[in-house]
């Protein structure tokens, strides 16, 4: 049985195969420009195709992705070239071979995909910049000129000797790129690049245009040679080594991200994909190659073209080999203008509007600036440096950005609001808008901080006390995670949210010595108290509420956290086992409820039952309890019998898995919805005002509601708004 792991001799012919020669045409004429754009030999960028495809194709930890020539070192490549020679640039190659498998032999891959990827697309466009102010001397007819400012300056001299054939092939070839993806899709197969540098080799030849042509002396044989050890200084090599390490491999590793998106079935092993990069690297220099990595377009093309196994890559990297041993006469044809227009609209492709706008979106605009400035005035390694830098400048000053605003309220009150970490960098503003507080102002100063340090906490403490010394008022309330009363027992901390969530729902914890009411109304009042006041002035007047809420008394069930509701939401009414008496002296249900509907507008009456009650299993097993809470459970014996009858909701609670006494405490909540419907108040109600009934369980187990109707139950989820359901 074959899988897409091994696909067997005709899965790779089917599929690998033909994917693998996509990816060739359009690695080849790339392989080529990368090469002219680096000012090495234009075999090195054949080498190193063939190489990246065989050897980080065989070795790496991606099955799809595609390494190659890439033009992110292009730069760095063309920079060592002229200080070092080639020769050196190849045993840089070797090096930083070396390094990526240290890399992946100490499991760093993962760390490197923490680099801001503002960072990275600065990076990539400042790469771009360079590569098309290089290039555009070459489309002109000229020479590749030194460093981007040389070549800005030299750009008025250039233009005033433009050289026509080169222009034109140039201009050419862009216009073919541009125009290519707007045909249709069959014709799209053909990759473009591919097409217009054949077009403007094919022009090129017709036409006396009289332009240069792609230098290559002898075969692929004839360029390998191998690495030579540079002279001078070492700590520039080893810095090149490492900009070409950490750069090939952070494109790597975000290619591979990339890729593992459109295949999710085939995640990347990251640690290994260094691996095979570094030995690509380092077979790629030992042969007078370029250095390698995983190039995206590349890698996306093969996942497009079908590819499902690495036979795809290796392939790709044979047919570059074939064509730089028996083709090499055709490479001798290639116009250098049509590989420059082809890098030049490389250089500004790189250069992505959509990252520009995400980086204005975000708030990394002046990070993404900064780095694209630093790479094209100085170089990649240093402008990489510097945007990290600044990327976490940005960072540092987002973490301990803190927001204090002290303003007057309505009833004469200030309130201070400090939001955010809360430590000595804060206390400057925060003393600018304490000052502003009237001396004889009533104040609430309300901490919502998850990071409290002590100068922050002592500042807070003295104005605190000198007010109340003078004889003002002054309440504390703490909304966040951070406590005052922490900040000196020890080194400050950062609070977690879900920390301040358990405080607020969590039972009391019952230890000798302590009051739990006072102790909660005083941890009510220092903690949320003043949030309520300002929700309960508006309410004063207005008696009307939402629902009427029937629950049972059990201590378990909180109707305002299951319903996330707040004041005046819910009118409550409990007993024991959510029971509405019919007939008897017992009138308290029917009280209140005639009390809701008439006096309150509710709109909704909700019966709301749960598992494990206490009644309902007395009922159930025909406990005797004593007289008073027999007598009280004999109004549920309707709910028995109904139980016993082969409820439909008691069928339903089953089929889902609740056992006896929870089937019998929904059978109840249903019984209870049909004794209340009964009502004449609320049969008038439904009729006159459109009042809702409705029942819900809750299940302590999962600590979720399900609604209970009159033939079965159903879960409740965030698409619906209503009680309506599909049954369970």
């Amino acid at each position: 049985m074959m899988t897409d792991n091994d696909p067997g001799p005709t899965g790779i012919l089917r599929q690998d195969l033909p994917a693998s020669l996509v990816v060739f045409l359009v690695a080849l004429p790339l392989s080529l420009g990368v090469a002219l754009a680096s000012g090495a030999p234009v075999v090195a960028g054949l080498i190193a195709a063939a190489v990246g495809g065989v050897v980080a194709g065989l070795l790496g930890g991606s099955s799809i992705q595609v390494s190659g020539p890439t033009a992110s070192l292009a730069v760095v490549v063309a920079g060592a070239v002229q200080q070092f020679g080639w020769a050196a640039m190849c045993f840089i190659t070797v090096g930083a071979g070396v390094l990526q498998i240290l890399f992946g032999l100490s499991r760093v891959a993962r760390a490197a995909l923490g680099i801001a990827p503002v960072v990275v697309h600065a990076m990539l466009a400042g790469i771009g910049v360079i590569i098309a102010l290089q290039q555009v001397h070459v489309l002109l007819g000229g020479a590749t000129v030194g460093s981007p400012w040389e070549s800005v300056l030299a750009l008025p001299r250039q233009l005033m000797s433009v050289h026509g054939g080169d222009l034109f092939v140039g201009l050419l070839v862009i216009g073919l790129l541009i125009g290519w993806q707007y045909l249709p899709r069959r014709v799209r197969v053909v990759p473009g690049p591919l097409v217009a540098v054949a077009v403007a080799t094919v022009v090129s030849l017709v036409l006396p245009l009289g332009v240069d042509r792609v230098r290559l002396d002898g075969s692929l044989l004839d360029g390998i040679g191998l690495p030579a050890l540079p002279h001078g200084g070492w700590a520039p090599i080893v810095l090149t080594m490492l900009a070409v390490a950490l750069i090939a491999s952070v494109e790597t590793l975000l290619s591979a991200v990339a890729v593992d998106k459109l295949r999710p079935e085939r995640r990347t092993d990251f640690d290994r994909e260094l691996l095979g990069q570094g030995a690509a690297n380092m077979t790629s220099g030992m042969l007078g190659g370029l250095p390698v990595a995983a190039v995206i377009v590349r890698s996306i093309t093969n996942a497009n073209a079908g590819a499902r196994t690495r036979a795809a890559t290796v392939l790709h990297g044979c047919w570059v080999l074939v064509f730089a041993l028996a083709l090499v006469g055709l490479v001798r044809q290639i116009p250098t203008a049509a590989l420059a227009g082809l890098l030049v609209l490389i250089g500004v492709q790189l250069v992505k509007l959509a990252h520009i706008r995400r980086a204005r979106r975000t708030g990394d605009l002046y990070v993404y600036v900064i780095t694209v400035a630093a790479v094209v005035a100085l170089n990649l390694l240093q402008g990489m440096v510097i945007g990290l830098i600044a990327s976490f400048a940005l960072l540092l000053w987002r973490v301990v950005k803190v927001s204090v605003a002290a303003t007057p309220r309505p009833d004469g009150r200030w309130l201070v609001r400090v939001e955010g970490p809360c430590t000595f960098l804060a206390v400057p503003k925060l003393t600018a808008e304490l000052a502003k507080v009237p001396a004889r102002a009533e104040v609430t100063v309300e901490l919502s901080v998850d990071f409290l340090d002590h100068a922050a906490c002592e500042l807070l403490a003295e104005w605190t006390a000198g007010r109340e010394s003078a004889g003002g008022a002054v309440d504390v309330v703490e909304l966040g995670t951070a406590r005052m009363a922490w900040a000196h027992d020890g080194p400050p901390e950062r609070g977690q949210a879900r920390e301040a969530v358990d405080q607020a729902i969590r039972p009391w914890r019952r230890s000798g010595g302590v009051d739990p009411i006072a102790a909660g109304i005083a941890a009510y009042h220092r903690g949320h108290a003043h949030l309520l006041r300002s929700h309960l002035d508006g309410l004063r007047h207005r008696p009307d509420t939402d629902t009427f809420f029937l629950t049972c008394a059990d201590a378990r069930i909180v109707p305002n956290v299951i319903t996330s509701s707040g004041p005046g939401d819910l009118f409550t009414v409990r007993n024991v086992g959510n029971l509405v008496p019919v007939g008897g002296s017992d009138v308290s249900v029917e009280a209140a409820l005639i009390y809701a509907l008439d006096k309150l507008d509710v709109r909704s009456v909700v019966v709301c039952g749960h598992s494990g009650c206490g009644a309902m299993e007395a009922l159930y097993k025909q406990v005797q309890a004593g007289p008073g809470l027999d007598d009280w459970l004999a109004h549920a014996q309707p709910t028995l019998t109904a139980y016993q009858q082969g409820h439909p909701v008691a069928a339903a609670a089953a089929r889902a898995g609740f056992g006896p006494i929870d089937q019998l405490g929904m059978v109840n909540v249903a019984r209870q919805v049909e004794t209340l419907i009964a009502y004449p108040a609320v049969r008038s109600g439904m009729r006159e005002r459109g009042v809702a009934v409705s029942g819900l369980f809750f299940d302590l187990a999962t600590a979720r509601v399900i609604e209970v109707t009159a033939e079965g139950i159903a879960e409740f989820d965030d698409r619906r708004s209503g009680l309506a359901a599909e049954p369970v």
